[in-house]
């Protein structure tokens, strides 16, 4: 019997980027709650985890403006981690 849950040839192209934005939407959304409630590092944590994420999205989709908000999003995180 075909298990079709457990046949990665079932996930299509685009449903593997529609997952990845709402997971990585989530993630970001958790870090923005993390931030609200001073849980620091989580929310930095989270909002790396997200905008690579994004990032990813951006590099399947061929989009340069998403990945270069992203890349720049990216680096203003770890400069922050650094300095701080």
């Amino acid at each position: 019997m075909h298990d079709r849950f457990n046949d990665i040839s079932t996930v299509q192209p685009g449903q593997a980027v529609l997952s990845g934005k709402w997971v990585s939407s989530v993630i970001q959304i958790l870090g923005y709650a993390a931030t609200g409630f001073d849980l620091v590092p989580w929310n930095i944590y989270l909002f790396l985890v997200g905008v690579a994420g994004w990032f990813a999205v951006g590099v399947l989709w061929n989009d340069r403006a998403l990945m270069l908000i992203h890349v720049v999003a990216f680096g203003s995180l770890v400069a922050g981690m650094a300095s701080g």
